[in-house]
């Protein structure tokens, strides 16, 4: 394939062999839970695409009986029709669901933070992630089970998780998988096509959009990142996805500077 056409590169690049990735996931699961002398998963069931997607991995990994989804609305928050479509999710796995409402525990910590600021919109809209991580953890430990993310390589390498929220997790099969190639696994996976096709959110506020927070789609982000992966100049990439270069640089730093995300804590040397 010629050099010249850095855009059918990056296609290729991005392109999966669905029935592979499927069997690489599943035997993944299995060996993570096994090794951990684990006896199933929970997870966080918003009735999005990543979600479905690992729930019905884990399902194909464990069987029906050794998964736990818990979806975790919020009033005047979750779109009823999400809680709708994780429910449906589950009914089609034939594996076990709970709704826990956060509401009470959200506002409970809201109302007892002397200096809460309901103005400064992401470190309110964070406390909602790392109370339903509190959730899928009680489950965790009352069954002796791990907890399984749904995050997915786009927001790994941009840092768009939160920390010690949904970002805390025992394991993220997808995270191996950029965003357009998890909507491929997805159709693979017969996951609902309105599951497909839903405009992605982290729930983080009413109307809150990932790509609205971006700045970019999920498209155009993996074509960016695709790209350095492949080993593309940066005037190649922003021909191919369409982008200026000016956003390729943004994620580029954004990348370096949300690293801190990934690892654990840091720790003095004496």
């Amino acid at each position: 394939m010629s050099r010249k056409d850095p855009a059918k590169l990056i296609e290729k690049a991005l392109r999966i062999n669905p029935s592979m990735v499927e069997r690489k996931l599943i035997a993944f699961i299995k060996r993570e839970i096994r090794e951990a002398g684990a006896g199933g998963a929970v997870i966080g069931l918003s009735g999005g695409l990543d979600s479905s997607v690992a729930a019905t991995l884990c399902k194909k990994a464990l069987g029906k009986s050794n998964v736990l989804g818990v979806c975790m609305p919020e009033e005047g928050i979750t779109n009823p029709r999400d809680v709708a479509d994780a429910r449906d999710v589950s009914n089609r796995l034939g594996i076990d669901f709970k709704v826990v409402d956060i509401t009470p525990a959200v506002r409970g910590i809201c109302q007892n933070l002397s200096d809460f600021k309901a103005g400064a919109r992401i470190p309110a809209a964070n406390i909602r992630p790392r109370v339903r991580m509190i959730v899928l953890y009680y489950y965790s430990n009352l069954l002796n089970r791990l907890v399984v993310g749904g995050g997915n390589r786009s927001e790994i390498r941009t840092g768009y998780f939160t920390k010690f929220g949904d970002g805390a997790a025992d394991l993220m099969p997808l995270g191996c998988l950029y965003k357009t190639q998890v909507r491929q696994l997805a159709a693979h996976l017969n996951v609902p096509k309105r599951v497909i096709e839903k405009t992605p959110s982290a729930g983080l506020w009413r109307g809150q959009t990932d790509e609205k927070e971006l700045g970019l789609s999920y498209e155009k982000l993996d074509m960016i990142y695709a790209g350095r992966d492949i080993g593309l100049k940066l005037d190649e990439i922003v021909d191919a996805a369409g982008v200026k270069i000016e956003d390729v640089n943004r994620f580029i730093e954004r990348e370096q500077r949300m690293t801190h995300k990934l690892s654990m804590p840091e720790i003095p040397k004496l």
